[in-house]
């Protein structure tokens, strides 16, 4: 998400911010413009399933979801009467849990409601570690998918591995041993865990290619898997190289299982926070 987007994300839900008898909140109406739902129907099917959160977790609903009405100008100049719902920010985090993380308004309210220190940079920081951790999950996903397409062409584990390596060798012109080294990645871990994001989904690019690409191309044989999953890598590695990028030359990131314990246990603390009050 780029730095202008989250500056005008977090000026816009800031802005809507109300305080009702001391207590921080957001009207559900101005919310479900926040987070880009079109439709207040469709917006109270989110509102529900985080109703049916808070109650999970032992919170009074009507402690963070107070139904109220409020009046709305129409064209003719009159006003209208409509049904609202004022949300703590504890009832907000729990709507973002609940939306469609594909809208880029919903990722970004996920990381707004959860953190305690409201701070844009605080908040860019945030969401650069989720999708990074979401980005490892999915190449995860998809070299779990190769290596089943694989298996119905004979590809043992460790032949897998052998492929992947040479995809490897072929993205960062080093091979997965020796760029551990170079990275100071520990050889029983996964290279993958201690990648940026970019060369997290620039491998993971590379095997959703080799998935299709074998089975379109119906390939059997482990010479011409791996020559193309090598392909492939090297087809990647020439758009990042086109656009300035040099792979085996970006820092080494933080290790993705550190990453993933502070997210959860931040999300831990807002619900623990939400307890005492």
């Amino acid at each position: 998400m780029k730095k202008e987007i989250i500056n005008e994300l977090y000026s816009a839900f800031e802005q809507a911010a109300l305080e009702v008898d001391g207590v921080e909140c957001w009207s559900a109406r101005e919310l479900q413009k926040l987070l880009g739902y079109s439709k207040w129907e469709n917006f109270t099917n989110v509102i529900s399933k985080a109703k049916i959160a808070c109650e999970n977790v032992g919170h009074n609903i009507s402690d963070h979801f107070p139904d109220v009405r409020k009046m709305v100008a129409l064209g003719s100049g009159s006003e209208r009467d409509i049904d609202d719902v004022m949300l703590t920010r504890y009832a907000c985090y729990l709507i973002a849990q609940n939306g469609d993380p594909r809208k880029e308004q919903v990722a970004f309210a996920q990381t707004y409601f959860a953190v305690q220190t409201r701070k844009a940079e605080l908040i860019e920081q945030r969401l650069l570690e989720v999708e990074r951790v979401k980005a490892r999950a999915k190449l995860q996903e998809t070299e779990k998918i190769l290596s089943g397409v694989l298996y119905e062409r004979g590809v043992n584990d460790k032949s897998f591995a052998v492929i992947r390596s040479k995809g490897d060798q072929a993205l960062f012109r080093l091979n997965t041993a020796t760029l551990k080294r170079k990275m100071g990645v520990p050889a029983s871990r996964p290279l993958a865990d201690f990648l940026p994001t970019i060369s997290i989904k620039a491998k993971d690019f590379a095997a959703e290619m080799t998935s299709v690409n074998v089975q379109t191309k119906d390939l059997q044989s482990e010479t011409m898997i791996a020559k193309e999953h090598i392909d492939n890598n090297a087809a990647v590695r020439r758009m990042l190289l086109e656009r300035g990028i040099v792979p085996e030359e970006l820092p080494t990131a933080e290790d993705i299982k550190k990453v993933e314990r502070r997210l959860a246990s931040e999300e831990k603390k807002a619900v623990e926070n939400k307890k005492k009050k």
